[in-house]
């Protein structure tokens, strides 16, 4: 899986951070020590880090993954990565 999105609120900006969906790669979220949630409401389930999205991203550029976009939707900030 070479594309990654991770996310937070803009209230949240210190934490936690959402790093995947119930389709990513179980291994690398044991790398991020994510832990796996489901949201009262929702169908599916996605992956949290009590870290901040500075920390995460430091992480995952240890781990061969560059930044190719980052965004604002509404309060939320994604940011997209790929690695080759």
């Amino acid at each position: 899986m070479p594309y990654l999105l991770i996310s937070t609120q803009i209230r949240l900006e210190a934490g936690p951070t959402m790093v995947g969906d119930e389709h990513s790669d179980p291994h690398l979220m044991s790398i991020l020590g994510a832990t796996k949630r489901t949201t009262l409401g929702n169908n599916f389930c996605e992956y949290y880090v009590n870290d901040a999205p500075r920390m995460v991203l430091d992480k995952l550029e240890s781990l061969g993954y560059r930044v190719v976009s980052m965004t604002g939707v509404g309060q939320t900030l994604v940011w997209c990565l790929h690695r080759e």
